[in-house]
């Protein structure tokens, strides 16, 4: 018993937490375990850890991208917008994606050579990307999907096997950030330069390529994301991004166990984070709690999740003076 105990760690008590939970709510809340309700909470919980695998990556280079939703709405809205108008799908979509990719560029450039700390970058970019796409770009705040789009609304409404599109694209992006994460030179690099800035220019590792990499990455999956969760509820509203979202996301990954410190976690911390954070706001929502107090319960869990990562994960030297976000 004693080893056992010895051997938790944060993802293995998080995933405890979430199979208590889901046991709890599944016996004392009416509903919880109909159909319909499991389908929007695997629905729900998909797009928030597509969110959240790409937070983990910039996390894990001991960053943070705050744009991450902006980019998500703008760019997806964008490319619905103009396949809407009557540009064929193929080219809205690359279109968006472009976009997506040069806030990712523009955020990495200003981390990598202007050496802006990633808070305040990717918080000034988030603005800029919802100002500019807002009032130059999309010509409403809700952008619907219109039959143009062809099957590509199976990627939020159809079902493989019978699991819902939205749980598959989670599932193979998660595998992919994996893969890449665990198997690559780029992944390796990125674990490097999280858990030490300066050791890893010192040892040859190309830091500000890496960094730009990271952040090119994380916006491609915020596409991703946002691709996804249009297709599942027919529209894209850009006001989301004036949503908590982005805090979810860094709950789901901080609470999982990616520490803040850099070069610590995988995209395992974060499946567990999602399936614990979205089962419990499913939950309050079968129990009609109000969304002000979902937030506050949500930014309480967030605070503890952080100070347990500070005890579990100490700021070192080399973190002070760089600054771990």
């Amino acid at each position: 018993m004693k080893s056992i105990v010895k051997n938790l760690n944060q993802e293995m008590v998080v995933f405890l937490l979430f199979v208590l939970i889901f046991t709890i709510f599944s016996v004392l809340l009416k509903g919880f375990l109909n159909a319909s309700n499991l389908v929007l909470l695997m629905q729900g919980v998909s797009v928030l850890g597509i969110l959240g695998a790409g937070m983990c990556i910039v996390v894990i280079g001991r960053g943070i991208d705050l744009s991450m939703v902006a980019t998500m709405a703008l760019s997806v809205a964008w490319a619905l917008q103009l396949n809407g108008e009557g540009m064929n799908l193929p080219l809205a979509l690359a279109i968006g994606i472009a976009g997506a990719l040069l806030v990712g560029l523009i955020n990495g450039l200003l981390i990598a050579y202007a050496e802006i700390p990633p808070l305040f970058a990717t918080l000034a970019t988030g603005a800029c990307v919802y100002g500019f796409g807002r009032f130059q770009l999309i010509h409403s705040d809700l952008v619907y999907v219109t039959p143009a789009v062809g099957r590509l609304v199976e990627l939020g409404q159809g079902r493989l096997l019978g699991i819902p599109m939205p749980v598959i694209v989670f599932g193979v992006v998660a595998a992919i950030i994996a893969f890449v994460l665990h198997f690559t030179k780029f992944g390796r690099f990125t674990y490097a330069v999280g858990d030490n800035y300066s050791t890893a220019r010192v040892t040859g590792v190309p830091v500000r390529h890496v960094l730009v990499g990271q952040y090119m990455l994380t916006s491609i999956i915020a596409f991703i994301a946002g691709l996804t969760q249009a297709m599942t509820i027919s529209s894209m509203n850009t006001r989301i991004s004036d949503t908590l979202l982005i805090y979810d996301v860094i709950l789901v990954v901080v609470l999982g166990g990616v520490g803040l410190t850099g070069g610590r976690g995988s995209v395992r911390n974060v499946v567990v984070g999602t399936l614990l954070i979205g089962t419990f706001l499913n939950g309050m929502t079968i129990m009609d709690v109000q969304y002000t107090m979902q937030n506050a319960i949500k930014s309480v869990i967030l605070l503890a999740a952080i100070v347990i990562d500070t005890m579990i994960n100490p700021r070192d030297e080399q973190t002070s003076q760089h600054g771990d976000i």
